[in-house]
């Protein structure tokens, strides 16, 4: 177990999605914060990741990419698009208080599965999805805690709701860490096929961000140099 991952997958929720009752984060910045780390997602997805996978697994790999790939779409008619910062106000009979279950049970388990591949300490990618997991939650905890603050939910109940979620992808890693542990026979076959479905869900939420990220098709410079800053950065890493 790598005690320092699950605080640094801790930590970088919980000081994001707090920095947003001190520090007014516009929609602008969320959104390059969003284009860095979705083009980070892809780029380590399609250099390391799925070489990887496809390189050690048997040729029905490919389905647990495309199941991992449509679970994120059934996970978004509950999350309604947070992972890629699509914030909607929660309103109940005409004020804005209503506590978004559905949204955070289906956040929860996205995080999760996305934390279980992280057991897997021999990994050759174990640092880039690390990095690519830390990048990803980040604007998910400010884009969450947006929402809550914006629907008027008791600050108290927003950091318990932010606490939460930043223990889901620590536990989802260590639950698996478990069944890897008490598992007979080979387990590396588990760990590529759980690797697999978080790569299709890397993919899907990776080219939406980068997809959303040319608005009415206009191009934008800093967004551009953004999205290649987070490519070259994932370049680099396997480069190592």
């Amino acid at each position: 177990m790598n005690y320092s991952a699950y605080i640094a997958l801790f930590l970088s929720v919980i000081v994001s999605g707090i920095a947003v009752l001190f520090v007014n984060i516009s929609s602008k910045s969320l959104k390059l914060v969003l284009s860095f780390s979705g083009a980070y997602l892809f780029a380590i997805s399609v250099l390391h990741l799925i070489p990887e996978i496809y390189a050690s697994s048997s040729h029905d790999i490919g389905l647990y990419i495309l199941i991992g790939f449509f679970m994120q779409i059934l996970f978004e008619f509950f999350t309604e698009g947070i992972e890629h910062g699509h914030i909607h106000i929660h309103h109940h009979k005409g004020h804005t208080h209503a506590f978004p279950w559905a949204m955070m049970l289906g956040l929860s388990i996205h995080s999760f599965l996305e934390g279980m591949p992280l057991a897997d300490l021999s990994n050759d990618s174990y640092q880039s999805l690390l990095t690519g997991i830390v990048l990803h939650n980040i604007p998910i905890a400010i884009a969450l805690m947006t929402m809550l603050i914006k629907s008027h939910i008791d600050k108290k109940v927003a950091v318990l709701s932010l606490v939460i979620f930043a223990l889901v992808t620590p536990l989802g890693a260590l639950t698996s860490h478990l069944i890897g542990a008490n598992m007979i026979g080979d387990f590396s076959v588990y760990f590529d096929k759980i690797m697999a479905v978080v790569v299709g869900i890397f993919l899907h939420i990776s080219t939406t961000i980068l997809f959303e990220s040319s608005e009415n098709h206009r191009f934008n410079l800093i967004k551009f140099l953004i999205i290649i800053l987070g490519a070259a950065l994932a370049f680099v890493g396997h480069g190592h």
